[in-house]
């Protein structure tokens, strides 16, 4: 007579059972392994215990600590951080004219934006910025050679055709002579801008504009909706090129010259504005910038603070800029920022709303925002030991050399590169 399906012959089932004749669970043919890692390791008597596998040393620890982990929704670096590190890049290229310089922070600039960019629509918009930049460098050059410069020159290029201009229009010149000095100046100004609008196309094409708001002040609702659709409006436009240009090239028709340009000028305006105008309306319909009755005096009291603030903040910053008035800029642009922030405070008490998952300022953001930070105050510092070298002269005419300390403080920048959480499509 056959034994019953999972029973061996003595009438027992096939599981294993202790020595008070209970059933391990989890144990048999099918559950051995998962009881042997969930059970806890014991030494039966003449055996050696195993031995724990060996805990990580404080610098393993320290090391995946600093390595930079994939990006998620849990870890993802606070839109702020990515806009304090590139303004703290335009700040030292505000305080440069060497062309050197300049090309090193636009060089950090896009290494950062090529290691940590996504494939989102504003990601795309850096390139953009920097065909502006070369825009820009060019027509700072046009200007001076058609309409004259002040800096003297000896080695003349060419010579234009001056037009004649009346007495009240001294001091204003067209055409002329041209110098190799002044379109040396020129170049360096030009590039000085064009270095600034690239710092702000790698924030852009960095941070998510939608979570940037979201980290706004309560008080800033009605700015905030104008500054998406400002934010949003250069990425959604470089898209719709893209879009545009692909679609003509399957139908057989030019993407390039004056005609293909105001083909696809004018649907690219209206999509980019339409997208923008779409968010602004999303928002608006989702209650955002919603606003609760405060008292007068709280109303009035935030008015003075928050415009008391930004007039000391620019009273201070011009003060910083200026040489005779670095020793009250400092105090009275800390005690405007002061003021600002309290105003703000009590201006977001009028706003009522709920954030959804807010995003934290982490180790990593800290990083990131204060390799910016430590890159701007170093070339503030670097011009009062090294001014020659960050702005070298053109008369006479000269070759920039690269100062050696000022180099290494733009080089900091490039800690996000390192630390930032790697895009998932860009491991």
């Amino acid at each position: 007579m056959s034994t019953a399906s999972g029973r061996d012959g003595s009438g027992r089932d096939g599981s294993d059972r202790g020595d008070s004749g209970r059933t391990v669970p989890g144990r048999g043919a099918s559950g051995r392994g998962a009881s042997a890692r969930s059970a806890p390791a014991r030494s039966a008597p003449g055996r050696t215990a195993s031995v724990p596998a060996p805990t990580p040393s404080a610098f393993r620890r320290a090391f995946d600590a600093l390595t930079a982990p994939v990006a998620t929704r849990a870890n993802a670096l606070h839109a702020g951080a990515w806009w304090l590190w590139a303004l703290g890049l335009a700040v030292a290229a505000s305080r440069t004219t060497n062309p050197l310089l300049l090309g090193l922070i636009v060089g950090v600039a896009g290494y950062v934006v090529a290691a940590r960019r996504t494939d989102a629509p504003w990601a795309r918009s850096y390139g953009a910025f920097v065909k502006l930049g070369l825009f820009v460098v060019a027509l700072r050059v046009l200007f001076s050679v058609f309409l004259g410069s002040p800096i003297p020159g000896a080695h003349l290029l060419f010579t234009l055709p001056e037009v004649p201009l009346p007495d009240w229009a001294q001091g204003v010149r067209i055409g002329g002579r041209v110098t190799a000095e002044q379109v040396l100046f020129a170049v360096y100004d030009g590039a000085k801008l064009a270095t600034l609008l690239i710092c702000v196309g790698a924030a852009n094409a960095l941070a998510n504009p939608a979570r940037l708001l979201k980290s706004l002040p309560g008080a800033l609702y009605e700015a905030g909706v104008a500054v998406v659709v400002a934010m949003t409006f250069a990425p959604n436009m470089v898209t719709d090129v893209v879009r545009l240009r692909t679609a003509r090239r399957l139908r057989g028709r030019p993407t390039g010259g004056v005609r293909a340009v105001l083909q696809i000028g004018l649907p690219v305006l209206e999509g980019a504005l339409e997208r923008s105008v779409a968010v602004a309306a999303s928002m608006d319909a989702r209650g955002y910038g919603r606003t609760a009755h405060v008292p007068a005096s709280v109303r009035r009291t935030t008015n003075v603070l928050t415009l008391g603030g930004l007039l000391g903040i620019c009273a201070g910053s011009y003060g910083l800029l200026a040489a005779e008035g670095a020793g009250y800029g400092l105090p009275l642009l800390g005690a405007g920022l002061l003021a600002a922030v309290a105003g703000l405070r009590l201006g977001g008490r009028r706003t009522v709303r709920t954030r959804y998952r807010p995003d934290r300022w982490g180790a990593r953001s800290w990083l990131v925002a204060g390799s910016g930070v430590v890159v701007a105050v170093l070339m503030i510092r670097a011009n009062a030991y090294a001014p020659e070298a960050l702005h070298p002269g053109v008369v006479p005419l000269a070759a920039p050399e690269l100062p050696l300390l000022p180099a290494l403080s733009i080089l900091v920048g490039l800690v996000p590169a390192f630390v930032a959480p790697v895009p998932e499509e860009n491991p």
